[in-house]
């Protein structure tokens, strides 16, 4: 009997020679590499028969070992054939070896009775080695080859040509599929006899699976199919049957941390696992392993964090049942710091929601534990909506989606949901609004109420089903009437009838029966049915609907009071909040909630976005919306949107016109419909809706101009005829359209009808029959289209003027003659005269404005045809001549000027042309020039225009105008212009105004140029229209180069704080702007605008909130590496403390980098002083703090050395300022008691000479209780401070700080002498002598006798005493003051 087979820690440690010689190695292995082809062919033939013919278990005979483990040792160098050879031998004798096993186990219980239990045990014991043997084998030549064959793939080259080098010449993935499969049939069976127990060897089980993880770690492995198969149910057999659970979680975590495209392939293995043999013991362990892990290890390693997050969800997925008997030692790492493993098990809850409690089988209790269950995790989800992570809060509304596509939401937590998820739609994550965008499309998609969720119809529903749930409990109580909702009880009439209702109910029944297409044609027909709701049953089904009548109207009202979000997001600057908003609406749309429909008109204006995306979006949301299959409809939808629609939004709609109009997404069965609109061919069409078929004519007319070719006498004869009475802005459009003709239409129309039109556009122009809101817009396009068509338009321009001008001035000849009329017929002829002079006016200002326009069309048309022939001439010249003489004659020319005088000629027409249409003040006279004479007279007599403000704003529009036309009538006029716009009451007048400055600021510059401080100050107008449209021009005239940023646009950045959110967006929209020009202008601003902004009292918020914007708009780290040195130096310039917080607080606002951080600590001279302020350090300190975040190891050293340094200084300023202080007070208090002094002692006293710069009470403290003792107070007073002197600590030792003497002395001697209140004007002497007698310290003071005392013993010993001692004084007063101010002045230095 062979000795026992060992599996070895390596294939080359079967060589070795066993010390107990109790095992079976390799004796004599041969060379194989070193045999010839033929010979190695010859000796795999002769080990392949060896293994076929004789009995299985041969390989355990030393011969055959030794030639099998020679084979295998070189399995990579042996050629394909050979390879094959010994392959298909050892599968075939393991696949044979394996049904043996149960026959052995059967002749093995039968021949306990029957026979020796020897050959059993050997027959055992040598299938047991086989087995053993050909399982080391085969997963030893897998190993070996499947490293052979990454590394030759991870260094070939591929070859130029067409023909690829063959790596491998045989098969080999069906071969490994194959033998990995027979393997893990090996395990299958029933192995228990052949090991003697149901627990294998180890050394096997240890190898068979050491390896099998080793081959998941290759993913060219996992994608065979085959291979992954039988690696998992090897993988789930170790770990399940043989219990060999704490290797295998630990490979399955080795595998999940390191390689991420193992989680999904481990995650099916440990299914699998618990699939095949129910039990999920696998599974548990690794979940409570990764529950049992730190989560503290999860925020270090990230990729690790994501691969168990992913490895979670798949297991979640596969088994909901394990997961939720286990979930809750995951359920603490949602505390943890790693967002990654929140979203995890985000997703994992949203698995078992979804899966894991649809059981209807079980008991009472069973349920009500799931149920519960459920509803704790449901409960969490809404919780995790408001995680601190953008990314968790992401997930869980996806998560959320997911279970509404699902349907795993209930009708009760239906609400919740979208009343949160509406509340995301405001979070300051884009990726949180995308997801919370996209959870309401699913919502709307998914929702359990209905196609229709319209407000009116569910409470119009629910009113009619209360009244019958009121039918079904006649003895309900009434006190349930009054909760009804008042919405109920106002959708009703009188009777109690539904009025103008659609009652549909909103029960799936009912509704799903409805097509959206099929809502607005079949509501006449609804209303005509009976109102009565269906009966449904009884009263808990009646009260069952209600209850989800209720949710769906609640729901209705969540989305309904979404639309405003909705609106602001559309102007976000993030892509996808645009284009999910749009998507939202659409969908909106068609389930009809209230409001969507007027949202949607406002996507108009993202027409001219830059972001293509968005204009896409923009695009197929028109088409879907607006474009139909019917051409009529479409024509409908489309008139009625320009009906609808103001400035902004046909502006809008005509640039998306014209695009689908070229596209060939409008047809022309669509334009017909138009022109059957406009000519009323469609029954019931009105003059509106004309009016708005011709506005999309002309729109589509630009991409298309013979649109319009083929109807001109339908728009003469409809546009001005009696519709346009009726509807007068028709004949606005009716002029648009005649601007918007071909050049070819043009001419035809001028040769049939030319005389009739341009008789009806001055009647137009002169007459009285249009309304006074729409003459000016309609007078407008009519002098447009003359100008545009007629052939010498300067001729009936001039008889136009004529005619108003008779009409205006008739009037002022018969109000003048009739003086003797009453009050009444005065004011109503001044009314019709103000009216007319406004009107005439404007034509005459608009005429003139288009004749500048007219004239410097000419110029360029004279030009075009200059060059046209120049170019022809030199054509038909180089046909003529050579280019060499055509060249010299260019040159000639050129030198000569030639070429320059006729361009110079051409200008100078021009000039003059453009001077005689205002030649006010000149000697020649013109029509308009004299008007404007009048004009500029009119627009001074300030107090008649006050009385009419609509002839002001009239005059000076038009005064504006002509201003426009002419430099000497603008330069003339300034002084005016800019004291209307400030001054006016009218704001209509100063927003008009100051729109005009933008154009003289383009027009004429120069003139402007000094008045720029002016135009500034229309920033801080009373005014909104005057605010928002001063922005406008400036951030027009700065960003199109027309006017320098100058010192003034401080006034624009306090715009940015605006109360009024139009013009605040406006602002921070022009610095967004101007941040994009050149190298970013703000960066060179930012240092005066927060000097300016330092100076202007402004609140400390709203300058907080300007300096983050700009800031922020400054991303390149020179320039902040620059504005830290800047920001710095500004410190040493300035001494008022709100200006060093407002700087402070500005470096704080950037973004450091180490070159910023070096050099902040290298300026630490020129803003040393300002960190005695509190706020300033604190902006330091926060500076700080963002560098230690970033700062490598030297850095960070730097940092917090000057970090020490900063609160050093700090903790010195404030001492010295409390110093500071301190000898103020001290000053303020000598002076004080000195001026107590009774003057006759003062006299007496000898006058005492100190330097000027010297502070005379620098050093001493004066007892006011000394007043009455006249000499003799100051004499004590000298003692008193020597002896203080005396006991203190020096000067030199003391800093920057106050001597403690000094202090003492104060504090002793505001002890010891009574206060000013107590003691009135006089201080009692006897008070003084039993103070003074309680001081030990001060003997001096303690042996003081009263004055009278000291003149009746009359000494004259005493009084050279006294004397001396005032010497003394003197002397130590000097010294002390001296040295007091010596430190303090060093402290300040310092």
């Amino acid at each position: 009997m062979a000795p026992p087979f060992v599996f070895p820690q390596i294939l080359r440690a079967l060589e070795e020679d066993p010390e107990d010689n109790h095992r079976l190695f390799a004796q004599n292995p041969v060379d194989v590499t070193s045999l010839r082809p033929s010979d190695l062919e010859e000796f795999v033939k002769g080990v392949s028969f060896d293994l076929s013919d004789r009995e299985l278990f041969c390989i355990e005979y030393q011969d055959v070992f030794d030639r099998v483990y020679s084979l295998v040792r070189s399995f990579y160098s042996l050629p394909p054939p050979c390879k094959c050879n010994l392959v298909e031998s050892l599968r075939s004798n393991l696949s044979v070896l394996l049904p043996n096993v149960d026959s052995i186990s059967r002749s093995a219980q039968q021949g306990q009775e029957e026979e020796d239990e020897v050959p059993i045990i050997d027959r055992i014991t040598s299938h047991r080695n086989a087995l053993k043997i050909y399982t080391f084998f085969l997963m030893t030549i897998v190993v070996t080859e499947e490293s052979h064959v990454s590394s030759v793939d991870s260094t070939k080259v591929v070859g130029r040509g067409r023909k690829k080098q063959i790596i491998q010449s045989w098969n080999w993935e069906p071969q490994r599929g194959r033998m990995l499969n027979l393997i893990a049939n090996s395990l299958e069976i029933n192995l228990s006899l052949l090991f003697g127990s149901s627990e294998l060897d180890e050394n096997y089980l240890s190898f068979v699976v050491k390896n099998s993880f080793s081959l998941f770690e290759n993913a060219a492995i996992l994608k065979d199919p085959e291979a992954k198969d039988a690696l998992c149910r090897i993988i789930g057999a170790s770990a399940t049957k043989y219990r060999y659970i704490v290797q295998s979680c630990a490979s399955v975590m080795h595998l999940i941390h390191k390689y991420d495209f193992s989680v999904v392939h481990v995650a099916d293995a440990v299914a699998r696992a618990e699939t095949k043999y129910s039990d999920g013991t696998l599974a548990v362990t690794i979940i409570r392993d990764i529950g049992r892990t730190d989560p503290k290890a999860y925020v270090k390693d990230t990729v690790g964090a994501d691969n168990v997050g992913r490895f979670l969800v798949e297991l979640a997925d596969r088994l909901p049942k394990v997961m939720s008997t286990n979930v809750g030692v995951l359920v603490p790492h949602f505390g943890g710091e790693s967002y990654k493993i929140r979203n995890a098990l985000v997703g994992v809850l949203g698995k078992l929601v979804a899966k894991a409690f649809n059981d209807v089988e079980g008991d009472v209790s069973s349920k009500s534990l799931r149920l519960r269950t459920k509803q704790a995790m449901l409960e969490i989800l809404l919780e995790r909506c408001r995680d601190v992570s953008a990314y968790t809060r992401s997930r869980v509304l996806q998560v959320w989606a997911e279970l509404c596509e699902g349907h795993s939401v209930s009708i009760g937590l239906w609400n919740e949901v979208a009343s949160i998820t509406a509340g995301r739609l405001e979070d300051k994550s884009a990726i949180v609004r995308k997801s919370a965008l996209s959870l309401l499309i699913t919502m709307l998609q998914h929702n359990p109420f209905g196609p229709q969720l319209r407000i009116a119809s569910f409470e119009a529903t629910l009113e009619q089903y209360k009244r019958k749930l009121n039918e079904l409990e006649p003895n309900r109580p009434t006190e349930d009437s009054s909760k009804e909702p008042t919405s109920d009880v106002e959708s009703c009439n009188g009777d109690g009838e539904i009025d103008d209702l659609q009652p549909e109910v909103t029960s799936n029944t009912h509704l799903d029966s409805l097509p959206d297409s099929c809502q607005p044609e079949n509501g006449e027909e609804i209303r005509e049915k009976d109102v009565s709701v269906p009966d449904i049953g009884n009263l808990e089904q009646t009260k069952a609907l209600i209850a989800s009548l209720e949710s769906g109207l609640s729901f209705s009202k969540c989305m309904s009071a979404s639309m405003p979000i909705l609106v602001q997001l559309m102007a976000s600057s993030s892509a996808s909040d645009v284009e999910n908003a749009i998507l939202l609406l659409m969908r909106c749309k068609q389930f009809q909630i209230d409001g969507a429909e007027a949202c949607l008109r406002k996507i108009l204006p993202l027409a001219f976005s830059q972001d293509k995306s968005i204009y896409e979006a923009v695009e197929n949301a028109f088409i879907s919306i607006y474009i139909r299959k019917n051409p009529v409809e479409t024509a409908k939808q489309l008139l009625n949107l320009a009906v609808d629609s103001n400035i902004g939004d046909q502006a809008a709609l005509e640039f998306i016109v014209n695009a689908l109009v070229s596209k060939g997404e409008i047809s022309s069965s669509t334009t017909s419909a138009l022109w059957d609109f406009f000519c009323f061919n469609i029954n019931g069409t009105t003059a509106e809706q004309s009016r708005g078929a011709l506005s999309i004519l002309c729109m589509a007319a630009k991409s298309s101009s013979r649109i319009l070719g083929s109807h001109i006498q339908d728009i003469i004869d409809i546009g001005f005829g009696r519709w346009a009475k009726v509807e007068p802005l028709l004949a606005r459009t009716a002029c648009t359209a005649i601007q918007r003709l071909s050049e070819e239409d043009k001419k035809k129309l001028l040769l049939s009808s030319g005389s009739r039109l341009f008789s009806i556009l001055e009647s137009l122009i002169t007459g009285n029959w249009l309304p006074e809101n729409i003459y000016y817009a309609t007078a407008d396009k009519a002098i447009s289209a003359i100008y545009m068509i007629h052939p010498t338009p300067e001729a009936l321009a001039s008889t136009i003027i004529k005619k108003s001008l008779s009409t205006v001035f008739d009037v002022v000849g018969q109000d003048q003659a009739q003086n003797d009329t009453d009050d009444n017929v005065v004011d109503f002829l001044t009314t019709v005269q103000v009216a007319k002079l406004s009107r005439f006016l404007f034509v005459v200002s608009h005429i003139a404005m288009n004749q500048l326009v007219y004239i410097e069309s000419c110029i360029q048309k004279i030009r075009r045809q200059k060059t046209k022939k120049d170019k022809a001439a030199a054509e038909n010249q180089n046909t003529e001549e050579n280019p060499g003489a055509m060249q010299e004659n260019h040159s000639i020319n050129a030198e000569l000027g030639l070429a320059a005088s006729d361009d110079a000629l051409l200008d100078t027409l021009a000039e003059r042309a453009e001077r005689e249409i205002v030649s006010g003040g000149s000697g020649e006279k013109n029509l308009i020039g004299d008007c404007a004479i009048f004009l500029s007279k009119l627009c001074r007599n300030f107090s008649a225009l006050q009385k009419h403000p609509e002839l002001q704003a009239s005059a000076m529009l038009a005064l504006c105008r002509c201003m426009i036309i002419d430099a000497s009538f603008c330069e003339s006029n300034l002084q005016l212009l800019f004291t209307v716009v400030e001054n006016a009451p009218s704001e209509v007048v100063r927003s008009n105004c100051t729109l005009s400055l933008g154009d003289l600021a383009v027009r004429f510059p120069n003139l402007l140029e000094p008045w720029t401080e002016n135009m500034y100050a229309r920033l801080r107008d009373a005014s909104v229209s005057v605010r928002k449209n001063a922005v406008l021009v400036l951030s027009h005239l700065i960003l199109n180069d027309m006017m320098k940023v100058k010192g003034h646009i401080n006034e624009m950045a306090i715009c940015i704080e605006d109360d009024v959110e139009r013009i605040s967006s406006l602002a921070k929209l022009f610095f967004h702007e101007l941040s994009k020009k050149g190298s970013n202008p703000i960066y060179n601003l930012l240092p005066d605008i927060l000097g300016q902004l330092s100076n202007r009292n402004l609140k400390r918020e709203s300058f907080c909130n300007v300096m983050q914007f700009l800031i922020g708009s400054i991303k390149k780290d020179k320039q902040m590496e620059a504005l830290v040195e800047k920001l710095c130096n500004r410190f040493s310039g300035v001494t008022d403390t709100k200006q060093w917080e407002y700087i402070s607080y500005s470096l704080s606002l950037l973004t450091f980098t180490e070159k910023g951080i070096k050099k902040l600590i290298e300026s630490f001279k020129s803003y040393e002083h300002a960190l005695a302020e509190d706020l300033v350090t604190e902006n330091f300190r926060s500076i700080i703090n963002k560098g230690k975040k970033f700062a490598k190891p030297e850095l960070k050293a730097c940092i917090e050395e000057f970090e020490e340094k900063v609160n050093k200084f700090h903790m010195e300023k404030k001492e010295q300022e409390e110093t500071a202080r301190n000898a103020q007070v001290h000053i303020e208090k000598t002076k004080n008691m000195e001026s107590l002094v009774v003057p006759s002692k003062v006299k007496d006293e000898p006058v005492e000479e100190y330097d000027e710069d010297e502070d005379v009470s620098d050093s001493e403290i004066v007892d006011p209780s000394m007043e009455e003792q006249g000499d003799s107070l100051k004499a004590s007073d000298t003692e008193e401070e020597l002896s203080n002197t005396e006991e203190g600590p020096s000067m030199e030792e003391q800093g920057d700080s106050l001597k403690a003497s000094d202090t003492e002395e104060e504090l002793s001697n505001t002890e010891e002498g009574p206060s000013m209140e107590e003691q009135g004007d006089s201080l009692k002497a006897s008070d003084t002598e039993e103070e003074l007698s309680n001081t030990e310290e001060e003997p001096s003071d303690s042996e003081e006798v009263p004055d009278s005392e000291q003149n009746t013993s009359g000494g004259e010993e005493e009084e050279e005493g006294e004397s001396e001692s005032r010497n003394v004084k003197k002397v130590n007063r000097r010294e002390s003051s001296s040295s007091i101010r010596r430190n303090l002045r060093s402290g300040s230095r310092k």
